[in-house]
């Protein structure tokens, strides 16, 4: 089979479970629907009056808190309701747009987390620029052959979520994604312009079954490709559906 879209995922927390989608809806100039729109700041963080981008920092992330991996969660977009999980059991449920639901929730963190958060952690919503890791509307592309090729040199399955992509893509050679930037693709009728690749931190190095940190993906990337890419950044440039398994076409 040509190149097609494996899976789909939206992250509506920042740092906590996936959501798997059969489809997505995408705009013009728009970022992944409802993608890192909430996270779990530092009660140090401060926020101006209007939305704005933050640098990951202010946040609780795996990257610096591979515990979070203990946790799963499930989110309901249409009560828009968050459910923690840990070992299969639920230990926190609440409204995330709901001042009373978001409480319950941070209550639950701040005892979770302990001393790994910053002061009271608190639940922040941005859907205009979200809590992505870059200050641009763009959304993420994964090649699993790249990762498979990673595999190659750490000697080690690697989950392919560990990097926290909107799409998978199955059928392209291995890192062919890196000769797409400045170059636009079409995923099943959407248009989208690649921007740049991905360049990974210590959030990768965490066994999402474990919260252990297992592997150094950047140091492998490093080592055997002379960089620190996975992955690539995109603009989308028109609206419309991708669903699993749209073909991939380069422009």
């Amino acid at each position: 089979m040509s190149a097609h879209i494996k899976s789909i995922h939206s992250y509506p927390v920042k740092g906590l479970s996936a959501e798997n989608l059969d489809q997505v809806d995408l705009l013009k100039d728009a970022l992944f629907p409802d993608d890192r729109r909430f996270a779990i700041a530092h009660g140090s963080t401060e926020f101006p009056d209007g939305p704005t981008w933050l640098a990951k920092k202010h946040f609780v992330m795996l990257a610096k808190n591979p515990k979070l991996a203990q946790l799963t969660s499930s989110f309901d977009r249409e009560t828009e309701t968050l459910t923690l999980f840990r070992n299969g059991k639920r230990v926190s449920r609440g409204k995330l747009t709901d001042q009373t639901g978001r409480m319950l929730l941070e209550q639950f963190l701040a005892s979770f987390l302990e001393s790994d958060v910053r002061g009271a952690p608190k639940i922040v919503e941005n859907s205009t620029t979200a809590f992505t890791d870059i200050p641009y509307l763009q959304i993420s592309l994964i090649n699993l052959e790249s990762i498979r090729d990673l595999e190659r040199v750490v000697r080690s399955p690697v989950d392919p979520m560990r990097f926290r992509g909107n799409l998978y893509i199955q059928g392209l050679k291995a890192w062919a994604e890196n000769d797409w930037v400045g170059k636009e693709i079409t995923i099943g009728d959407v248009v989208l312009e690649v921007k740049s690749p991905i360049g990974r931190c210590a959030a990768t190095n965490v066994n999402l079954d474990t919260a252990e940190v297992d592997l150094n993906i950047p140091k492998s990337l490093q080592a055997g490709f002379g960089h620190r890419n996975m992955g690539v950044y995109a603009q989308v440039k028109t609206d419309g559906r991708i669903k699993k398994n749209a073909p991939v076409k380069i422009a």
